[in-house]
């Protein structure tokens, strides 16, 4: 009977074949997932034997894996922000960078206020239930055109016990937001890959993760182009939206001319812009 310490070692050597970066956090993840154990455990318990049902659960596991599956969805979870969320194949792999939005959105959100924030192409639902869990009071429209992202975010809803404050709605853009119902800001982390990229990216990427939430166009800024006008229509206070590399000036442009203001920019960790804000002209605040 294998060993775990015999089973992490062929994992890991198995990863680098497959050219996995993270080869060696891969099988130690994906072992940890099988065994229910946490990480630093396994150095604990290298004698371990496996049994049979172990050993076929995590060779599943290990050849998802080996075809440059994401981990996430390998995993079926991803920590985002101060969250574990559910993640299922067909659903954007929530990334740090998004954790930028929150902060920026954070900022923008007193925390004795009730308002509505619309979270566009929800995908997980990583950026409206990051902001529901740090403002209690606020209520979140979510919208999507995936039943694969509804069903996962309306899962991690469920999940962390938000129901009462969450509407996940199907549809593209605002469009399923009743007109009658006021949104206060209005928050997407769109598709902005222009789409001549997209097969150049990790095969993590490129062959797995949905082409919907990648897709901007040729110059990644479609939906920019869309969204921000119908945004700045419909929100009171403020809109605020994830951006890729480069595109800082032009997404700035499309809020200027959609009639916002106090435009800003913020920056990620790699000190890369990653977020645009703008608010509206009738905002009090």
């Amino acid at each position: 009977m294998l060993k775990l310490v015999d089973v992490l070692k062929k994992t890991e050597a198995f990863f680098r074949k497959k050219s996995i970066e993270t080869a060696r956090l891969d099988a130690e993840l994906i072992l940890s997932h099988v065994l229910g154990l946490e990480r630093i455990d396994l150095y604990m318990q290298f004698d371990r034997p496996l049994n049979t049902e172990e050993l076929t659960t995590l060779r599943d596991l290990v050849a998802r894996r080996g075809n440059r599956e994401p981990i996430a969805w390998v995993l079926g979870r991803k920590g985002f922000w101060t969250l574990d969320l559910n993640v299922y194949p067909g659903v954007l792999v929530p990334r740090p960078d998004t954790e930028t939005l929150i902060e920026a959105t954070l900022a923008l959100i007193p925390e004795d206020e009730e308002l509505f924030i619309a979270d566009v192409g929800c995908g997980s639902g990583c950026i409206g239930l990051s902001l529901a869990v740090e403002r209690p009071l606020i209520k979140v429209f979510s919208t999507d055109l995936s039943d694969d992202a509804l069903r996962c975010t309306r899962d991690n809803v469920t999940a962390h016990d938000l129901t009462k404050r969450f509407a996940v709605l199907r549809g593209p853009l605002l469009s399923p937001i009743p007109e009658q119902r006021s949104i206060d800001i209005v928050v997407s982390n769109p598709p902005y890959i222009p789409n001549a990229q997209i097969d150049e990216l990790e095969p993590e990427v490129r062959q797995h993760e949905p082409r919907l939430a990648l897709d901007g166009g040729d110059d990644g800024l479609d939906v920019y182009r869309a969204l921000i006008p119908a945004a700045a229509r419909r929100a009171r206070r403020a809109v605020v939206v994830e951006i890729g590399a480069g595109q800082s000036d032009d997404v700035c442009s499309i809020f200027t001319d959609s009639g916002l203001i106090n435009i800003k920019t913020h920056k990620d960790l790699a000190g890369h812009v990653r977020v645009v804000e703008g608010h509206c002209p009738t905002d009090q605040t």
